[in-house]
């Protein structure tokens, strides 16, 4: 348990909410429609903006005609390179728009339109002429690319190379060696809800307001007022409600600063929602990675030797390193190791988060390939993993603050019926199989602040600038925060979403719930405490406390953190058509504990559907010719629908960690998706016979390898 529980304890007329099935706070609001996102802020005179994409891959602009675009109705104004306001300084690059006449990818904005209305903004941006001086172009990623480099470092500040023992030499002399190459495409976080924002400059006031679908307003504020030379007190940043972002939304995007150009042009409210077809070459995406992995054991499955080397791009504008091969600094004990990454600058769009970095190529492959070497020494692969668990973290050496893979990988083998599963069958032209792959994710906290209020009808008001972005978070706070109070659940009121709040962390990294309930979970002891002392009735203004874990946030932990799951899957491949599908999905996980089984259940499962569509349909290409996306939109990028979806169950273990937060949670909203797409994988490979190494596994990619036999 941890030291802090025992300020969490029920008083005997406030059941504990915390651990109970809650439902969402703002469902109804959500099904009714009645909660409004960042475009449906219906503010008076409001205008809207349409950005112009770059048609060239790389060059320059040489002219640009707005005259037919000025001329139609309604039309307020076109920003271009020429004449729009120039931007202070940010430490992101891609926000730099309009600032010079450099085209460094196909879809980088070139201009800006501004209109009455929405057609009339449309209408206005495809009348705008761009001329281009266009230069050769590069946009395709191969292992032999010359420009190829070894980072520094690479996402999450990880270094892009670690070398153990000698792994070289340990591979050659393994009894059992597996030496194998797979491939993940460039894949798009498409959320629900398209990168929107309403920007409204107040000029008599000298304040801008902005409704920014976003992860975390915070950060949105922060780098807006460097843009425009503003105080941050000038600026309020909301996000009320925001339909998904998985990664994309995590910090500023293009939309929130052409947005704030455009209503300091027209001195009105404008609103600025991307297509869907924009989002692949502006909001980011998770870049393409070449895996080559090897791994040396012995007979008995005692690993000896893991080498994971990945090739991936960034583009000319900003490096963007996926930190693929760090997984495997994590999941097994191998005394010889190297772990690197080659990355090159291409004429690409920038590549940025996708739910869980690193951790969901990175596992793909490694599980991937423990799944061949369980073939090649005929041992069952669940075994082959709690064989080679390890006792404390094979990079750093530093024990972990809990680990409990193997629980995970038992409890999921008794649950789906692994133990003695066989040889694959077979149900007329159908071929069943089923696979496993172990998951994790570190634990992140960030630092927040938080204050609760103690009003005198006996109701409680807790601040604090969480997102909430589809994953619960206004519930369970709230939790915590009763919990802490000791007061029933619906005594609780929460604000959150507004840059005017105590500062919280991005919602990003799985570190919202650690990192907000930390601090709410603090503000509200010290309100209890307060109000301990207080004597009499309270004031009119009521009573309120604050907290900032800051200090006790960056604290370097002693103790190696994660959160371990396994997921085992049941494929259907069929031999006529080349289709799969997922029969059954079962993940179990360890990551500490489980504050509200509701909302923990939707994550894990929401990541897992994730996983499936990465393992089977999601996938996108760089065209060598225009260098553009060829899939940029829900047609012809195919995220999993109903019909894609099996039977999912998800569970967890009781992860007692006392290493954490006063909650004893850990982030729960990525690492469904990890390891999901090695499950189908494998379970496919189980199915056919037939091993595939390039995701995904469409029917075409499948029929040709059952066809072609051994």
């Amino acid at each position: 348990m941890s030291p802090t529980s025992a300020t969490l304890a029920p008083t005997a007329t406030a059941p504990a909410a915390l651990g109970a099935d809650v439902p969402r706070r703002e469902g109804r609001e959500k099904v009714t429609g009645a909660a409004r996102y960042a475009a449906e802020q219906h503010l008076p005179q409001r205008a809207y903006a349409w950005p112009v994409p770059a048609t060239v891959a790389r060059g320059r602009i040489t002219a640009v005609d707005t005259a037919d675009a000025l001329a139609l109705p309604g039309v307020l104004g076109v920003l271009t390179p020429f004449d729009a306001p120039r931007l202070g300084p940010s430490d992101d690059p891609t926000l730099q728009l309009l600032q010079d006449t450099r085209v460094p990818h196909r879809g980088w904005y070139v201009a800006l339109a501004i209109a009455d209305t929405l057609e009339g903004a449309r209408a206005a941006a495809d009348a705008v002429r761009v001329t281009y001086e266009s230069e050769p172009h590069d946009v395709t990623l191969h292992e032999g690319h010359p420009g190829l480099y070894t980072p520094e470092t690479v996402n999450g500040g990880y270094p892009a190379h670690r070398e153990q023992g000698d792994p070289d030499t340990a591979f050659a002399e393994a009894p059992v060696r597996v030496d194998v190459r797979y491939s993940v495409p460039p894949l798009h976080n498409h959320a629900m809800e398209p990168h929107a924002a309403t920007a409204d400059w107040d000029a008599e006031r000298a304040h801008l307001t902005v409704y920014d679908s976003c992860q975390g307003t915070t950060v949105v504020r922060n780098v807006l007022a460097g843009l425009f030379g503003l105080d941050q007190d000038q600026i309020t940043v909301l996000a009320e409600h925001v339909g998904g972002g998985f990664g994309s939304k995590g910090t500023p995007r293009p939309h929130v600063v052409l947005a704030v150009m455009a209503t300091r042009h027209c001195g009105r409210p404008v609103t600025l929602a991307l297509p869907r077809q924009h989002m692949a070459a502006t909001v980011g995406h998770r870049a393409p990675t070449l895996h080559h992995l090897r791994l040396g054991a012995r007979p008995d499955g005692t690993l000896t030797s893991l080498v994971h080397e990945v090739t991936t791009h960034t583009s000319q504008v900003r490096e963007f390193v996926e930190q693929a091969a760090v997984p495997a600094r994590v999941m097994y004990a191998v005394r010889n190791s190297r772990t690197t990454h080659r990355v090159t600058a291409l004429d690409v769009p920038t590549p940025s988060w996708m739910r869980a970095p690193g951790e969901t190529p990175g596992m793909y492959a490694l599980e991937s390939a423990m799944d061949e070497l369980a073939d090649a020494l005929g041992m069952d692969p669940v075994e082959l993993r709690v064989r080679n668990d390890a006792a404390t973290e094979p990079d750093s050496g530093r024990p972990f603050s809990t680990r409990h893979l193997v629980e995970c990988l038992r409890d999921g083998a008794r649950r789906f019926g692994w133990p003695g599963r066989g040889a694959p069958r077979r149900e007329g032209p159908l071929l069943i199989g089923t696979g496993v792959a172990a998951a994790t994710y570190p634990v992140y906290i960030a630092p927040s602040g938080a204050r609760a209020h103690a009003r005198p009808d006996g109701s409680y008001l807790v601040e604090v600038n969480a997102t909430d972005i589809g994953t619960g978070a206004r519930t369970v706070l709230a939790q915590i925060a009763a919990d802490a109070l000791h007061v029933p659940l619906d005594a609780v009121s929460l604000s959150i979403g507004n840059s005017a709040l105590p500062p919280g962390a991005v919602a990003g990294g799985s570190t919202g719930t650690a990192s907000w309930g930390w601090a709410v979970h603090d503000a509200c002891t010290a309100l209890t405490d307060r109000l301990a002392r207080h004597e009499g009735p309270l004031p009119a203004a009521g009573l309120s406390a604050s907290a900032d874990t800051t200090q006790s946030a960056k604290q370097k932990s002693p103790y190696a953190r994660h959160a371990f799951g396994a997921h085992f899957a049941e494929v259907q491949a069929d031999t006529v058509t080349g289709e799969v599908h997922v029969r059954r999905l079962l993940g179990v996980y360890a990551a500490g504990r489980i504050l509200n089984p509701r909302t923990a259940r939707s994550q894990f499962i929401g990541g897992m559907v994730m996983g499936l569509g990465m393992a089977l349909t999601e996938h996108s290409a760089l065209d060598p010719a225009f260098g553009d996306f060829a899939e940029r939109d829900l047609a012809s990028y195919h995220v999993p629908a109903n019909a894609d979806v099996p039977v999912i169950e998800a569970h967890w273990i009781d992860e007692h960690d006392k290493h954490l937060n006063p909650m004893g949670s850990k982030g729960i909203g990525e690492i469904g998706i990890v390891g999901t797409a090695a499950a189908i994988g494998n379970a496919v490979c189980h199915a056919t016979g037939r091993r595939l190494r390039e995701l995904p596994l469409t029917p075409d990619r499948v029929l040709a390898a059952i066809e072609a036999g051994p």
